[in-house]
């Protein structure tokens, strides 16, 4: 089963970065998720790879507080400055969890920005 949902994603992103289906791309944030580590981690790295492109996917978990340790930590990794605000008010968040991943995408985004 892992490996039929493993193919559905990378489908689902070639999709989304060729034909610009947005419903494609929001099976990634979908999979943000998954319980499953792998799905997670598969959605996440897809999405990274599409750069600016998952942006606006994202952000619009981040308006829905869908998945948000995760999409947190995907943003962390784009490395988007534009992103911190947000991350920021998150970081005060009364979830726990949540605060945490935005603290740490925080620290991603400096990272960033320290090696460009």
């Amino acid at each position: 089963m892992v490996v039929a949902r493993a193919i559905w994603l990378f489908v689902s992103n070639a999709v989304w970065r060729v034909a610009g289906l947005r419903a494609a791309g929001s099976v990634l944030v979908c999979a943000l998720g998954s319980e499953d580590e792998t799905t997670r981690t598969i959605a996440g790295m897809l999405l990274v790879r599409a750069g600016k492109k998952s942006e606006p996917l994202l952000q619009e978990a981040l308006d829905k507080r869908e998945n948000l340790p995760v999409v947190l930590t995907v943003i962390g990794s784009l490395g988007d400055s534009k992103f911190e605000p947000e991350l920021r008010c998150f970081s005060r968040d009364a979830d726990p969890d949540v605060a945490k991943a935005a603290k740490d995408a925080l620290q991603l985004i400096e990272a960033h920005q320290t090696l460009a």
